[in-house]
């Protein structure tokens, strides 16, 4: 499968979020690393652009995304404030230092941007 440029699924009108990103390939249960970052979705939200890559919706068990050049499967999610974002993980994700003062504002209470109507 060949992918598009991530610069052309982009719509710049759908805004970027802040999300909980793990590695699920090559990795047992929820122990692929994981990241608080910032991910940006097409219009359709069927296409994510992480850290460069473009990842498919998918329907495997344990992934709902999937990298098109790689095959490497990710969970994506919105992170949760108790920060019990993987199922099985008890190991804390990487924040990212251009997300950190919005995520520790969301910790804190406060609405994730994109996300102050739900």
């Amino acid at each position: 499968m060949t992918a598009a440029p991530a610069s052309t699924l982009y719509d710049h009108s759908v805004p970027e979020r802040i999300m909980y990103v793990q590695l699920k390939t090559g990795h047992d249960l929820d122990a692929g690393p994981a990241w608080i970052t910032r991910v940006r979705f097409t219009k359709s939200w069927k296409t994510a652009i992480f850290h460069g890559r473009t990842l498919a919706r998918s329907a495997a068990f344990d992934a709902n995304f999937v990298d098109v050049e790689s095959r490497e499967r990710y969970w994506v999610s919105g992170p949760k404030r108790d920060q019990t974002d993987a199922r099985y993980r008890h190991g804390a994700p990487i924040v990212e230092d251009d997300v950190r003062d919005e995520y520790d504002a969301f910790l804190g209470g406060a609405a994730l941007p994109g996300r102050e109507h739900g």
